[in-house]
């Protein structure tokens, strides 16, 4: 169960227009490296993670990656408010107004469509954090990208919070893995909400793979 909250997790308010950043910063809305695919990944992995620490982790980090979306599609929004239509395909995004207008639509920079393909989700504790920890490398990468391609600090100052953010995240992952690769290594088991034996993972036993 989620409660929402009507205000943005960071203030945002964008006095400039600016279209061709528009059309950069969309590129953490709806691509590969993107917090709508940092929600769906940790929304999904968080049920197998074999106890409640390792729940509550994924469920509060994908919760608070939605509140980015939010900021985003309100930075973009801004972004492009008033636009006339000559600056619109000035920018390069007439083919993005063909299909959609000045509304918003998850797509990379380049267009491409958001895809659930961006993200993974294993049911591997280990394996699905080690990606969790790239992909908050990989988003904080972007944001300093982003923030290289603006001199308008209102539009800097939100994105340095989100990068900010992607570290702490990459932090609260690290700690996770470290905590479960030390029940491994101790040899002590680890037994999730369904009693399932952990000793038929290989990331748990590493013996799995004589045993057949």
């Amino acid at each position: 169960m989620f409660k929402y909250e009507k205000q943005l997790q960071y203030p945002i308010n964008i006095k400039k227009k600016d279209l061709r950043m528009a059309k950069y910063l969309v590129t953490q809305y709806g691509g590969s490296n993107g917090e709508l695919a940092a929600a769906l990944r940790y929304l999904n992995q968080r049920l197998t993670m074999p106890d409640n620490k390792g729940k509550a982790l994924l469920n509060d980090i994908g919760t608070e990656e939605l509140g980015h979306v939010e900021m985003l599609e309100t930075m973009i929004y801004q972004l492009m408010k008033d636009a006339t239509l000559e600056e619109i395909k000035e920018a390069g995004l007439d083919t993005h107004y063909a299909e959609h207008a000045k509304s918003l639509f998850p797509t990379d920079a380049n267009g491409v469509p958001f895809t659930v393909a961006y993200f993974a989700s294993t049911g591997d504790p280990l394996a699905d954090i080690q990606e969790d920890m790239a992909a908050e490398q990989k988003a904080r990468a972007v944001y300093e990208n982003l923030i290289d391609l603006t001199t308008d600090p209102d539009v800097i100052e939100p994105l340095l919070f989100l990068r900010q953010r992607e570290i702490v995240h990459f932090n609260r992952f690290k700690e996770l893995f470290e905590y479960y690769e030390k029940k491994q290594n101790t040899k002590k088991e680890i037994i999730n909400d369904n009693d399932l034996n952990m000793n038929n993972f290989y990331p748990f036993n590493q013996n799995f793979n004589n045993m057949f």
